[in-house]
């Protein structure tokens, strides 16, 4: 079978795996009654105006990762019986409802995504920079975006691990496993089947996962240039460049998901090498969320 390249992408959510194309995205969980349970959705995308441009255009996509994200791990969580309307409500809950009724999901969701960047930004930027400030009597203003970017990587690797001892993050790597394995068999040209996906490598590129250390090293390089020895001003060039910085990670990770020069092995390396710890081995009735999801996508867009 020749091999070939897809822009199809994917997301491992609650108890299944949301694949998405340029149109459309579908996603595949299983209900708690066992059945697999497939919705399609058009793509909402910022990718318009200036955002269709090289860099801006990974701003929008790290944002549109961000709400959609959010937006489609909540709908997943509502398939497979974990909802919040499903439990019994707080008082505070209860208000909520009654005030906002069906807006309330949107809420929820933007909110969500707010905490998320505001917890982000504490954890991966000010504690770094805060830590990084305590040797800057020893360390030269060039060598602190070194040694922040050192802590930075230590931070994330220290969090991937730790919620890797979670059982319920364990399922979810597990799916985002047959998310990649079904991703390699449809590009290595195999039919999509349990039998052919099974066997594939649940490492790719393209992941998310590589994104976000790229993110790490291309912060390294970007900081060493942007010096300075007073600690608010170091914090506050951190953060303003977090988006300049996302759409820098965001084209090398597309070139890297259409090379296979030695710079773009290199390159790739370290992050397939963390997919490791993000992916697991599925089973195969995740296998079959994940193919349910790439055919959903292909019936809307089949590609060649």
């Amino acid at each position: 079978m020749a091999e070939k390249r897809t822009n199809i992408g994917g997301q491992a959510v609650i108890e299944g795996v949301m694949m998405r194309g340029k149109k459309i995205y579908a996603l595949a969980v299983r209900n708690p009654e066992g059945e697999i349970v497939v919705e399609k959705k058009p793509v909402i995308s910022m990718n318009k105006g200036i955002f269709k441009y090289p860099i801006f255009r990974g701003m929008a996509a790290f944002v549109d990762s961000l709400v959609n994200g959010t937006k489609i791990l909540m709908r997943s969580a509502e398939i497979a019986g974990e909802g919040w309307e499903d439990e019994e409500l707080s008082p505070f809950e209860k208000w909520l409802m009654d005030k906002f009724g069906d807006k309330i999901t949107d809420i929820l969701i933007y909110f969500s995504v707010f905490v998320s960047l505001v917890l982000g930004m504490i954890l991966f930027f000010v504690l770094p920079v805060a830590i990084g400030n305590l040797f800057k009597s020893v360390i030269p203003s060039w060598g602190l975006g070194v040694v922040e970017g050192l802590i930075r990587i230590g931070i994330f690797l220290g969090y991937l691990w730790l919620i890797s001892r979670m059982k319920e993050i364990q399922r979810v790597f597990q799916y985002h496993g047959a998310e990649h394995k079904t991703i390699a068999c449809f590009e290595s040209g195999k039919e999509l089947t349990v039998e052919n996906v099974r066997p594939c490598t649940r490492l790719h590129k393209r992941c998310g996962t590589s994104f976000l250390l790229f993110v790490m090293l291309i912060s390294m390089v970007v900081f060493f240039f942007v010096r300075t020895d007073v600690f608010i001003i170091r914090l506050i060039t951190r953060i303003c460049l977090v988006p300049f910085i996302a759409g820098i990670s965001y084209e090398v990770l597309r070139w890297a998901g259409r090379s296979e020069n030695i710079i773009v092995k290199v390159l790739s390396a370290p992050g397939l090498c963390l997919q490791k710890l993000t992916t697991s081995e599925p089973d195969d009735s995740q296998i079959e969320c994940a193919i349910a999801a790439m055919k959903g996508v292909l019936e809307d867009e089949p590609e060649e």
